[in-house]
């Protein structure tokens, strides 16, 4: 930086120079000669009155005149242009250390951040580089910089206990499966019956399994956003969804209301199925005996949205967002009857954020949740058959 700027100031100051010197002589060149001016170092001669002049030659005269005035200011404009040339050069001494000192100050700032990116690692992304100083370019840098920071120790906290949790889950239905196994193979009485029963519950601990892999497979899906966004309806899926889960709905006695008008959107059909399943599937399991849910669909403000009401155990209003994460449940009743993993909303939660869809979550005061997702407004327009269908599909 210094050497660019020093090089441009003389740059800058050579031309400066030159086109001056250029009008100099330009001006020089057109002044007039009114009368004898004497060379600078000589001195007349004195005139004496009472001699007789001889005569003169006033053409010489002139002439001579016009010589001594141009040798003169030949003269000095030469001594201006050798003035101007070491002024150039003890001013481009000068830039040079003021560029410098200035270069210096102004990147010791990324000397401070290039240091930072390079010391900080997975294992200390809580440092900060809390830069001081003005509110330039270099501050905002900085500023970024350590939000960008926050937002990796944010996002490495979470996979940390992600994994911690997964482990955990993982772990859970093998130890079942080999302490079924074991008390099976230990057992001297074992009959063909109580070994069928063993094995039975060890394919359900299997399962069990087989769903989390399944749910974690899909929550990854999920993280890695979508790159190719396709219309479908939201409310013929939500309808799918529904005739799929009523048979469930009926052995828990738990009653669904829908209400279901048609809302085009953009994105990935299958993951937006396994977000619409997962709600419903969360009302319906995470109900009361005899409880509703009551589920809709349509266009709020030009968005698509599909809103999951539903009965149920009363959860602190402080408590929503926690069940948006992995492996997070209200109570350990529901874990202990083997009543989800404690992935279905954060699952929810992965594939509105890869379809940048907005989730509202609020308790209910007399039990459950009220679930809605908004999805972004489609960028294709509806199909005629859409549009003119304005009658709900579903409303049971």
């Amino acid at each position: 930086m210094t050497l660019l700027y020093g090089s441009l100031f003389l740059l800058s100051g050579a031309g400066l120079l030159t086109v001056t010197n250029f009008l100099v002589r330009h001006a020089v060149a057109g002044l007039p000669v009114k009368g004898f001016i004497p060379a600078p170092g000589t001195t007349p001669k004195p005139v004496d009155p009472f001699a007789v002049p001889p005569p003169r030659d006033h053409q010489a005269e002139v002439h001579l005149a016009e010589e001594a005035v141009t040798r003169s200011m030949s003269a000095l404009v030469e001594q201006f242009l050798i003035q101007s040339w070491i002024a150039l050069a003890l001013m481009s001494v000068i830039s040079i250390a003021l560029g410098w000192i200035v270069a210096g100050r102004i990147l010791s700032r990324l000397r401070t951040i290039t240091a930072a990116a390079r010391d900080i690692s997975a294992t200390n992304l809580h440092r900060r580089l809390a830069l001081d100083g003005p509110g330039d370019e270099l501050k905002e840098l900085g500023d970024t910089f350590d939000d960008l920071l926050g937002r990796l120790d944010a996002a490495f906290r979470a996979q940390r206990q992600f994994v911690a949790n997964a482990s955990h889950e993982l772990r859970t239905p093998l130890a079942r499966q080999r302490a079924l196994g074991q008390v099976a193979l230990c057992d001297p009485d074992a009959t063909v019956g109580s070994l069928r029963a063993a094995h039975e519950r060890i394919l359900i601990a299997g399962a069990q399994q087989e769903r989390l892999i399944e749910a974690l497979l899909t929550l990854t899906r999920g993280y890695a956003g979508i790159d190719v966004h396709h219309p479908f309806d939201l409310g013929q899926l939500t309808n799918e969804v529904i005739e799929a889960h009523r048979p469930e709905a009926g052995h828990r006695t738990v009653t669904i209301q829908a209400s279901i008008s048609p809302a085009l959107a953009t994105g990935h059909r299958p993951l937006a199925e396994r977000l619409v399943t997962n709600l419903l599937d969360n009302a319906i399991r995470h109900n009361t005996p005899h409880g509703r849910v009551k589920i809709t669909t349509g266009i709020v403000d030009g968005h698509p949205v599909v809103t999951v009401a539903n009965t149920g155990p009363v959860v602190p209003s402080n408590a929503v967002e926690q069940l948006f994460q992995p492996f997070q449940r209200l109570g350990t009743a529901r874990a202990d009857r083997g009543e989800g993993l404690g992935l279905g909303l954060s699952i929810v939660q992965a594939i509105a954020t890869a379809h940048a869809a907005t989730i509202t979550a609020s308790a209910r005061s007399e039990g459950g949740l009220t679930i809605a997702v908004s999805f972004p407004i489609p960028r294709l327009a509806p199909p005629p058959s859409a549009q003119a269908r304005t009658t709900p599909l579903v409303s049971s």
